[in-house]
């Protein structure tokens, strides 16, 4: 087994929204869900107590870490916004982006999420941990310097990268974000950065739809260090495994980073509501044991998972469980409940074809000099 530490704070739970209803704001004729918007703790909080009844807690390193601190977050986000967002939620909360509410604990606890991802990279780096997963809540992935958006406040990863390379903990990082959702935010921060190799493998035009696209490939010094795989509605799990291997792996591989961080969300779900993809518990750990291999050939097994987004509260945590039980070798099990339902709903022949020979097209593409 491994030495794997799950990052996590009661606290991240109590990051609360605005009067939405799913993703759309209440009022006149749209009623108000008690739940809100489909980012809810609840997720990560069954995700939690699964691990607890399985065992499988028994078997990481559960512990918490401390809040990023004001000189960390400034290394992503301008003094501007962290005041604008720091009065709000002193004022009681509100909303200052793209369906990002919170309320008035709303910047200690995103600042509180973005130390636990900072807290695992740091423990992985150090050596304290073979590997880390963080269940940073409220997300990250698509947050921007100055304009949180799709349920993001603060830019989780790219605070926990710029923190470890400032204090001379590494220098090159592979971000490989599995999320339904175009990583744009982590995209935009390092796009002109030639030491931080992003990786986006996501639903076409799903959001953002103004994103994703695989021509983005970088600028200056940084062309050629970002990767966009935007995959079809219906992809499944071969089509999943065969973008990690046809073109993630080799692009790890001649980028050699020092470590790798996953965006792990689970919204590609065949179950999630704001995906419309098939990928099923055993591809999220197929993907983990992928990404594992990665880094244990090019950076001595540095590997750091940070939970991004996956809105099924029956789903997530059987999802997230499989990582973590692949990520640090535990024999304690728990089977997905929806494993059969799902693996007779892949995509048929004739589309897996197509699909693969999405696949094929991209890996020309990106073959080309950028």
């Amino acid at each position: 087994m491994r030495q794997t530490g799950f990052f996590w704070d009661e606290r991240c739970f109590w990051h609360s929204g605005g009067n939405y209803a799913f993703t759309v704001p209440a009022g006149g004729l749209v009623q108000p869900l008690a739940s809100g918007l489909p980012e809810n703790p609840e997720t990560k909080r069954r995700l939690v107590n699964l691990l607890r009844v399985s065992g499988l807690a028994q078997d990481l390193a559960m512990q918490g870490a401390a809040p990023a601190r004001t000189e960390e977050l400034l290394r992503v986000h301008p003094k501007s916004y962290l005041d604008a967002f720091r009065a709000a939620a002193e004022a009681g909360g509100g909303e200052l982006g793209l369906r990002t509410p919170f309320g008035a604990d709303g910047y200690d606890i995103a600042a509180l999420s973005a130390g636990l991802a900072r807290g695992a990279l740091t423990a992985v780096l150090g050596g304290a941990l073979d590997n880390a997963y963080a269940l940073s809540r409220p997300p990250g992935h698509h947050c921007l310097p100055e304009f949180p958006n799709g349920f993001c406040l603060l830019a989780n990863i790219a605070i926990a990268i710029q923190s470890a390379r400032d204090a001379g903990l590494c220098r090159r990082v592979a971000v490989i974000d599995w999320d339904v959702h175009h990583g744009n935010g982590t995209e935009a921060i390092f796009y002109a950065d030639p030491d931080v190799l992003t990786v986006s493998i996501h639903q076409d035009r799903n959001y953002p739809l103004d994103t994703g696209d695989a021509t983005a490939r970088g600028e200056g010094a940084g062309l050629g260090t970002n990767m966009n795989i935007p995959l079809p509605p219906g992809a499944g799990h071969a089509t999943y495994i065969e973008a990690m291997e046809a073109l993630v792996r080799p692009a790890v591989a001649a980028f050699r980073p020092d470590v790798i961080v996953v965006a792990c969300g689970y919204d590609a779900s065949a179950v999630d509501p704001l995906g419309r993809m098939l990928a099923t518990a055993r591809t999220f750990r197929a993907l983990t044991e992928a990404v594992m291999e990665m880094a244990d050939a090019h950076c001595a097994g540095r590997l750091v998972l940070v939970h991004e987004g996956g809105y099924n509260e029956t789903h997530v945590p059987f999802c997230a469980h499989a990582v973590l039980e692949q990520l640090s070798g535990s024999p304690r099990h728990a089977p997905d409940p929806l494993a059969e339902t799902l693996a007779a709903r892949q995509p048929s022949p004739g589309f897996q074809k197509y699909l693969s020979g999405e696949i094929r097209a991209l890996r020309e593409f990106f073959a080309q000099d950028p």
